[in-house]
This record gives C-alpha cells, structure tokens and sequence, in this order.
C-alpha cells in the first residue's frame, strides 16, 4: 500500500498535529517559524480530512486503518486501528474546521502574552487528542486520547495563570476530568474481561445488546466518563469555571472541541457498542439529560454578569438540543442532533471570538461595566450579532434550521409514539429559544450599545486576523443557514445514516459477514428536503413573524435609559407651578430591568441554583460522584 494511499490519511490527520506540537517545542522560539508551523500542522490535518469527504461522505465507505498491517486473524483484532466512517469524518471535520479557525485567531490575539511556544504546543497537543479520539477504532486508544486532551485542556485552562480564578478553575477541571477518565478506563477494562478485546466493532459485536449486569456497569461508567467531557448537567460548572479563565481561543476549543469529543463518545457508546438505542429507557435517559441541560443551562446564563461565563452557560444549553435530539432513536432526530452539532461549533467559536475580542480591547468582560463598543469596534459588533443570531434561531443563519428540525423531530416522535412526554421536550426546546433570544438581547445592550463608557473611549477595533477568524464563522453561519439542503445532503445525513450502520461499521473493521449472526438490518435514514425542514411551510413562516415581534418587543423594552429632567432646566421659580413645587432632582426618568419580573417570580429557583452552585471543588466532585451513582441504578434496575 503506497503512503499517499487515502487508507493512511486518517493517522496523517491525527500525527501532522502531534508532529507540529514537537516541532513547535523543538524550533518555536521564533514567532514566525512558530506561527508558520501551527498554521502547517492544522492545515495538514483538515486537510486530510477533507481529502477523504468524497469516499466517505459521498460514496458511503467506510475506511479501517492497521497500524503496522496487522489485520483481525482467527477472528480477533489484537492490533491498534482508526475506522472512519460517515459519523467519525463529520466530527473530524468539525474539530478540523474550528482547529483552524481557533489557530488563525490566536496569531494575534496571544502575540503579546508569555510562553507562547507552549501555548501552541499544548494546543496542537489538544487538538491531536480529539482527533485521535474521533477517529479511534479502539476503545483503550480512545482512553489514551481522553488522557491527552484533558490534560492539555487543564494546562490551557491555567495559561495565563495570573488572571483571576485560572488555577482554581484548571484544578477544578483536574478533578473532576480525571474522575470522568477513570471511569472509562474501569469500564473498558469491564468489558476486556468480558470479550477479551478493547476493539470498538469486535466489542460491538460479541456484545451485541447483551446487558448483563457486568456490561451495565461498564455502560453506566463509560457513561459518566464521556458526559464529563460533554459538560452537560451536573458537570456544567466545570465548563463556565473554564471558560471563564482561558483564553477565548481555547474556549473555541472547549466548545467547539472539547464537548464534541464528549457527544461522540456517548453515541458512539449508546448506538455501536451496546446497540441500546431501541430501548426506551435508553432513550428516556438522553432525552431527559439532554432536556436537563438546555433548561438549567439557560436559565443560568440569565444570570450571569460577565460575559464569557453567559457563553459558557449557553454552550452547555445547547448541547443539551444536541442530546436531546440523540435521544430520540429516528433518523431525523439523529440528523437534527448532528446538524445542530455543527452548527453550535460554528456560532459559538464566533461568540466566544468576539468576546476575547472584547477582552483584548478593553481588559474586561464584566457586563456591568461595558457599553456602547458598537462605536469603537464596529466589525466585532457586526460578527457578534450574526452569531448571536443564529444561537438564538433567527432565520436566515443556520441555528434557525438545526432547531426547526429538532422541533419537528421531536413533536414527530410525540406523535408517532403517543408519548406526550416528547411534545413536552417540544416546549422546552422552545422556551429554551426565547430564553436564549432574551440573554442575547440583553448581552447585546450590555456590551455593544448604550452608553460607551468614558474609560473605553480609546479603545479600537481589534487587528484583521483576529477579525479574519470571525469572519470564518460568520459565513459559515450564513451558508449553512441559507443552503440547508446542501448540509443535510452532503454531510448530516451521511453521518446519520452511519448511526443505523452498525452491521456495516463491524464488517469493515472485521471482515464480511462478521457481524450476520448479531446483527438485525438497520434503519434507513430517509431523504431530508427543504419541507421537512419547515422553510416553505407557512407555519414555520408564523413561527418567523412571531419571533421578529417578540425580538422587536425585547430591544424595544430593554433600552438603557438616562436619567434626564423632566423639566427645563432653570434657576428660578416660576417653572415649579408645574411640578408640584418638588425639586427637579426628584424629576427623573427611572430605568427598568427587562427580567425583573422574571427573576422575582423565579427567585427561589435561582437562589436554590447559587446554593448549588458554590465554586468549591469538592462539591463538584461530590456532584460526580452522585452522577454515577444514578446512572449505576439506572442501568441495574431500568435498562
């Protein structure tokens, strides 16, 4: 097999970021040389994965890469294999794409800080940690590359270790990372003493929907492990206290990487490996987690004062769409959930984008003191308010697509189940939208309109390759919103069509016809056109018009008003008559607060939320540990 054979591409993608990373550490300390080989490195990788979008995507292959030639004999796998098929390459590209775009953002935005060698190092080292475990065919190689990209993730975390919370927070995620990473190690090694194998499809296969008690466990414990990753409830604070201390770059990653990472291990988990997915405990189990988080999260960010924290909170919420929509076992679900994967890589690499531009500029993120930048950084202000747009569903931009589709997938399994307990998850992902509608509009008064404040009069726009990077996302916001089609076509319902592939993902990593004796057919995923993703039905165009008043009705209520005479200013007296004789000082024209009202009626709930709360470590390690507890009882006594 020639070396520029498209079978090596999958390791060329994985080891051009591990071989930057050493020669980052070995011939960085020039900036340009630095630079130059950060940009080769995530260059190389997408595009080794772009090279393979035809074969895969397109003419449905599935690619399994032997190190060293060494092939399943006596059918059993004992050597180290990458398998890509249609669900791998698309978290592959999506890890590529923000790699880059984080890569190219950082050329300027970390060219005034320290130890910037090791910034690039430990970036590339995360970045080769998540692309190994995408495209891993190994359930130990996969642990290995959890190890690397948490431990990475940590020291990236503490960079700029002298801002406040840095290390507290880089401690919390060591602990609780590490908690989650143990928990996949003791359930891979379940499962080695049950099938004598750590590869993925041969596991697959001999376990084949067999739930002992033994594989329960190991269900419950790869679980956790996995959702540790994903951030989702109960280990969200992880991700605020993170994203909160690291450099916005890095929050690109976390976001866009880092969870993504989380989510594939957790499909992965629950439709290949314990092929679990028909149960509808399994189901519940998602659906529920997923709707948990989208909730909770939002519901959060309502309260936030500083701005990455708000990002942070609205990631994890919509992450919860993406799990959600996971959750409900249908080829529509699968694409919606997948769709929305990517769309959240993109608009929220741009948000967390914008607000380390914000940050570079002025040197805070604190909402409370920001205001009125729309004058000095215009761009910045156009790129934020696309993506916050399109997280917050507004038609064109694509988050408007994604969550149609998750709507109607999950008000179709309502109906098609005659479980009313999925037009409830309907309603909350639609609340959840306008909750997030909201928190933009308020993030959007906060920080780029109103008042600028006299300290940020000099402040300017931030340099072109920082603006570059935002413009990336940006576009991509808009093409993927107005081409849906195109998306769904050429990448999600390729990717979901590999989900119901489990036969075909088993006998291409172990031969044909390995898998006849457990496998049943699996599900077609059906043909996804422009209707059902609701553009030309005239209730989705309702859905439009109700969304731009209740917009137009929120800025308009939202405004920062000033405090200003209701009289002509004057010395004498003769203006009195018309004010009742009081002095004009009590003349004032008094501000509002939009969610006053929403924050009074939900008081308790937000005061049980900040007691829970508290930023102490061993709380959330505590959190964990309740987490796991949960799911073992839920897998002995339900699955």
């Amino acid at each position: 097999m020639s070396m520029l054979s498209y079978q090596h591409f999958p390791i060329y993608a994985i080891m051009s970021l591990f071989l930057g990373a050493f020669l980052v550490v070995m011939l960085g300390k020039n900036r340009a040389v630095r630079n130059a080989l950060a940009f080769i490195s995530v260059s190389a990788s997408l595009g080794f994965l772009l090279a393979l979008v035809k074969r895969v995507m397109i003419d449905g292959e599935v690619i399994a890469y032997w190190m060293g030639g060494r092939v399943p004999a006596g059918g059993y796998a004992i050597g180290i294999a990458l398998e890509v098929d249609a669900l791998s390459l698309f978290f592959g590209l999506l890890i590529a794409v923000a790699v880059f775009v984080s890569c190219v953002y950082s050329f300027s935005y970390m060219s005034h800080d320290d130890n910037v060698r090791e910034y690039y190092t430990l970036f590339l080292m995360l970045a080769g940690g998540v692309m190994g475990l995408v495209l891993s065919g190994d359930l130990f190689n996969m642990f290995i590359m959890v190890e690397i990209l948490t431990f990475a993730a940590v020291a990236l975390t503490a960079f700029r270790n002298t801002a406040a919370g840095a290390l507290e927070a880089a401690f919390k995620y060591l602990v609780v990372g590490c908690m989650g990473s143990t928990c996949i190690l003791v359930g891979t090694v379940m499962l080695y003493a049950q099938a004598h194998t750590l590869n993925f499809a041969q596991l697959s296969a001999l376990i084949a929907g067999d739930m002992n008690t033994a594989t329960k466990v190991a269900f419950a414990l790869l679980f956790i492990g996995f959702s540790t990753k994903a951030f989702i409830v109960p280990f969200h604070p992880l991700a605020a206290d993170a994203h909160g201390a690291a450099p916005a770059s890095i929050s690109v990653l976390i976001s866009g990487v880092l969870t993504k990472s989380g989510l594939y291990g957790i499909i992965r988990l629950t439709y290949f490996l314990f092929q679990s997915m028909g149960l509808g405990s399994m189901q519940f189990l998602l659906v529920f987690v997923g709707s948990l988080s989208m909730f909770i999260c939002v519901t959060m960010a309502l309260a936030q004062h500083d701005f990455k924290r708000l990002l942070a909170f609205h990631s994890i919420s919509q992450i919860g769409y993406v799990l959600t929509a996971a959750g409900l076992c249908t080829a529509m679900g699968i694409s919606a959930g997948l769709y929305h994967a990517m769309n959240h890589t993109i608009f929220k690499g741009l948000l967390f984008l914008a607000a380390g531009a914000v940050l570079h500029q002025t040197g805070t993120t604190d909402l409370g003191r920001l205001g009125g930048l729309s004058k000095r950084m215009p761009h910045t202000t156009v790129l934020f308010l696309i993506g916050a747009f399109s997280i917050s569903g507004i038609p064109p931009f694509n988050g408007f697509a994604s969550k149609w589709m998750i709507y109607q997938a999950t008000y179709m399994k309502a109906v098609e189940s005659g479980n009313i307990g999925f037009l409830l998850v309907t309603i909350i992902a639609l609340v959840t939208s306008v909750l997030t509608l909201a928190s933009f509009v308020k993030v959007s008064q906060s920080v780029f309109f109103g008042r600028l404040p006299a300290e940020f009069e000099n402040v300017k726009e931030v340099p072109f390759g920082m603006r570059f990077a935002m413009g990336i996302f940006a576009l991509l916001c808009v093409v993927t919103g107005l081409f849906p089609n195109l998306v769904t076509n050429y990448l999600t319902k390729p990717a979901a069509a590999a989900v119901f592939s489990v036969g075909n993902y088993i006998d291409s990593m172990m031969g044909a016809g390995y898998a006849e004796s457990v496998m049943a057919a699996p599900p077609a995923a059906p043909v996804i056109t422009y209707t059902e993703l609701g553009c030309w039905d005239p209730v989705s165009w309702l859905l439009i018009l109700a969304i731009a008043l209740l917009a137009v009705t929120i800025v308009a209520l939202a405004g920062k008003y000033d405090r200003v005479s209701l009289r002509p200013a004057a010395t004498d007296a003769k203006h009195d008559l018309f004010f009742g004789g009081e002095e004009s000082v009590y003349s004032q024209v008094g501000g509002g607060d939009l969610f006053w009202g929403f924050k009074h009626n939900w008081r308790h709930y937000f005061g049980f939320m900040h007691d829970l709360h508290s930023g102490i470590v061993n709380d959330y390690a505590l959190w964990a540990l309740v987490a796991l507890a949960l799911a073992l009882l839920f897998s002995l006594i339900v699955l």
